[in-house]
């Protein structure tokens, strides 16, 4: 989001402020201690320790993504020192784990790692709960913090132990796609203020549709030229609200149906239009239901589903189209069953017992089923699945997942395979497929250890034949916390991973080799992010007719940046990368 945090946490957080300040609390000293109040951990003897808190009544929302929680306040933080004793090299097959959980699922922890300087090694602030930090196991003295973000009353208990890594399948032989990068004319009025883009395609008219901020882009391909045009949305071209204000935009292409809808959230709902002809006429939606969430909406679409209610007897439109959006307690979705011109009301799709992350973008199956990913619901990533249009949903966990900072997201294959990507705690790209509708899950692994990916962020998946799917993310081989402004030293790229072989391997291609996206700190804090917040949350993945795979991203490094670390700009330039070459995700067009 670019105005709001990226997290119900916002809400919340306003809330534990008010009590923070009823409270009365002054600077008395600095953090409590836990019990007991410090452990350690070996590599060759006792590899776990355990430690509890509280109970907590005052909420501390003193920590922002530029600085740490206030801790001078009598039960504002809880510390526990932690003891790291592990050889040189141990970090390979191992990593420290620090779990700390709670019994009310509607109270929020955070948790900080931090050295012995006293600098943030690994955060987990994500509503989670449990909340998990998996962190390289170097011998040293650390400080684990634990912060009553809105305590509600509540204990912890905490455990620090070292594990081995999970085992991944060797990457896939053969030769990855290539890709070739196209970006927006500089002419274009938000051709640099395109932070959280969305991309679609037409099946239909091969025209590929790009969101950036206020203005919606169309791109015509041909002999390996982009050919762009603004067709934004405005009063001339029929949708008077479009192109005026927004707190998100998102657009939504039904490659089927060849129908885009461009939405700009206003904080109650959206203000939201759709086309037919690629950009060049606009029609008027209602936008989305009611109950309505105040972050983060989504537009999907796809069949009805058999058990479902099916479209309008007025409405000659094919498909079902679905709005979905983050509130405070849950998602909201709600079905259209006239093409998107109407909305149903808003449907609870978890609630703070099942899920407290935030969730991704929603994606509709060829049978019907809906799927909404959330990237915390326990100690797990997890789907949110419809299978009657909306009417209700089924919170479904992935087991070889771990809560992390970006929103997850989902692809789904011609016969219906869904394939789920994510970044884990311990911020590596992820991966699991599910022929179950996400009852059950396999081939649960990491993806880009071949290129030493060790931080990640805004995965996105999409699929074609039921056995291949591409998965696409901002990475850099530098660890640590590369949220640590001025601090963290990284070079981000684009990475896509793609499989032929229904997930049980993947290979991956760097498609920015010598052009970075990013350069330095990364910031997906909302507004308490610095000049690091350029790219804001996301970025978003489709394919074309030909079963090509197509990136819309921001480019946060251009022009001089590209050769000069120091010339940073931390632009968002509207981007996207297209495969030139290689197998495709429709076996009948590999090349």
């Amino acid at each position: 989001m670019r105005l709001l945090s990226s997290s119900a946490r916002t809400a919340l957080g306003s809330l534990g402020a008010l009590l923070l300040l009823a409270g009365g609390l002054t600077a008395l000293g600095s953090a409590d201690a836990a019990t007991p109040a410090e452990g350690t951990v070996a590599a060759d003897g006792h590899h776990k320790a355990t430690w509890t808190g509280g109970p907590f009544a005052v909420p501390n929302v003193t920590g922002n993504a530029l600085d740490q929680p206030d801790c001078s306040a009598p039960q504002s933080c809880d510390d526990f020192t932690l003891h790291v004793d592990s050889p040189k090299g141990y970090g390979a097959h191992h990593q420290l784990r620090v779990r700390v959980g709670w019994s009310n699922a509607a109270a929020d922890f955070d948790v900080y790692l931090l050295d012995a300087k006293g600098d943030a090694v690994a955060t987990a602030a994500s509503s989670a709960d449990p909340e998990l930090i998996l962190a390289a196991p170097k011998a040293g003295d650390y400080t684990v913090r634990v912060v009553p973000f809105a305590p509600l009353g509540e204990s912890y208990s905490a455990t620090a132990k070292l594990v081995k890594k999970p085992d991944n399948p060797a990457p896939a032989p053969g030769r990855a796609p290539t890709f070739r990068n196209y970006k927006a004319p500089k002419k274009f009025a938000d051709a640099d203020n395109a932070g959280e883009p969305s991309i679609g395609n037409s099946f239909k008219t091969g025209a590929t549709m790009y969101q950036a901020y206020l203005s919606t882009y169309k791109v015509r391909w041909k002999h390996g030229k982009a050919a762009w045009t603004d067709v934004s949305a405005n009063a001339g071209n029929g949708c008077p609200q479009g192109s005026t204000q927004s707190l998100d935009p998102i657009l939504f292409t039904d490659r089927q149906t060849g129908r885009t809808f461009e939405s700009q959230l206003t904080g109650v709902d959206s203000a939201t239009c759709w086309t037919d002809d690629d950009g060049k006429t606009w029609n008027p939606s209602e936008g989305g239901g009611i109950p309505s969430g105040v972050d983060h909406q989504s537009i999907g679409g796809g069949p009805y589903a058999a058990g479902g209610l099916g479209g309008l007897p007025t409405s000659a439109y094919p498909n079902a189209v679905y709005y979905c959006s983050q509130d405070i307690a849950t998602a909201f979705c709600a079905a259209s069953h006239d093409g998107g011109t109407t909305f149903g009301a808003g449907v609870p799709t978890y609630d703070l017992t099942q899920c407290g992350g935030l969730h991704g973008h929603l994606k509709v199956a060829p049978d019907g089923t809906a799927y909404l990913p959330n990237k915390g619901c326990g100690s797990n990533a997890a789907v949110a699945v419809s299978s009657d249009d909306g009417q209700s949903w089924t919170v479904r966990k992935v087991p070889s997942s771990t809560v992390g900072d970006s929103d997850p997201s989902i692809g789904i294959g011609a016969n219906g395979t869904v394939y789920f990507g994510y970044v884990g705690a311990d911020s590596r790209p992820g991966v699991a497929v599910s022929h179950d509708q996400g009852r059950t899950w396999k081939h649960g692994q990491q993806v880009a250890g071949d290129f030493g990916v060790k931080n990640a962020v805004f995965p996105e998946m999409v699929a074609g034949a039921d056995d291949r799917a591409a998965f696409a993310y901002l990475g850099t081989t530098k660890g640590g916390n590369y949220q640590a402004t001025g601090k963290f030293k990284g070079v981000w790229h684009l990475y896509i991973s793609t499989t032929y072989d229904g997930g049980r391997h993947w290979v991956t291609r760097d498609a920015t080799p010598k052009d970075p996206v990013q350069r330095g700190s990364l910031c997906t804090g909302g507004t308490t992010c610095g000049n690091d917040r350029n790219l804001l949350d996301f970025m978003d993945i489709t394919l074309d007719e030909h079963g090509r795979i197509l990136v819309g991203y921001a480019d946060g490094c251009i022009g001089a940046c590209v050769d000069h670390p120091r010339k940073n700009g931390h632009d968002a330039y509207a981007t996207i990368a297209r495969q030139t070459g290689g197998r495709t995700l429709f076996p009948k067009y590999d090349r």
